[in-house]
Formats: structure tokens, C-alpha cells, sequence
């Protein structure tokens, strides 16, 4: 992918994703995500809580903790911003139990809430 010549990065892509999360468009940014995936982009820390993020804000929790795990997987590990990210929107929603238990693997490695 690219515009003309210029080769985008990751951070750039973030952007782009995060934007089309922004203004309703998930299932836009989750193709852009596919799609570089199939091209063989590494994806790193903020690609991944963007769409986590993007997840959690349309109630699609399972998806977002099946993405944390393919972003352990990946070797990426999560971070206190993740883990805050899941952990609101789970409590918000009810789901109290996984909140905590996600609550409590961040604080055992070493993660901050505030």
C-alpha cells in the first residue's frame, strides 16, 4: 500500500485506521488491518490497542481478547493502555468477572492502572 509512490509505515497506518474507527467505520479499518496482514506487515503496540479499542467500542469483547491474544502470539505484548482499554469497556458492560481477571494479569506483570 501506498499513495503515489510514498511507502506508508506503521505508524501512519495506525493513524488511518484509528480515523476510520473514529467515524463508524470498523469493518473499514478491520480490511485495512486484513489486508496487511495478508501483505506481511508486523504489526506493534499501537496498531493492535487501536483496534482493540475499536472492538470494544462496538461491544465485539471476544474479538478484542482474541486480538490480544494473536498480538501475544506476534510478540507484542500488551501494555498498561491495553489492558485499560479492555478493562473499562468489559466493566462498563457488565463484564465484571473477565475485568478483574485482566486486572489482575496486568498488575502481575508489573502494569500500572493509573
Amino acid at each position: 500500500m501506498g499513495y503515489q509512490g510514498i511507502q506508508l509505515d506503521m505508524y501512519t497506518y495506525a493513524i488511518l485506521v484509528n480515523g476510520l474507527r473514529k467515524n463508524g467505520r470498523l469493518k473499514d479499518a478491520l480490511e485495512v488491518y486484513q489486508d496487511l496482514l495478508i501483505k506481511g506487515y508486523h504489526f506493534d503496540l499501537t496498531m493492535y490497542t487501536v483496534l482493540i479499542n475499536g472492538l470494544c467500542k462496538e461491544g465485539l469483547f471476544n474479538e478484542a481478547l482474541s486480538l490480544v491474544s494473536k498480538m501475544e502470539d506476534n510478540g507484542c505484548t500488551p501494555n498498561a493502555v491495553t489492558y485499560r482499554t479492555l478493562i473499562h469497556a468489559l466493566s462498563k458492560n457488565g463484564n465484571n468477572e473477565k475485568a478483574v481477571k485482566l486486572h489482575r494479569e496486568m498488575i502481575a506483570r508489573g502494569l500500572s492502572y493509573e
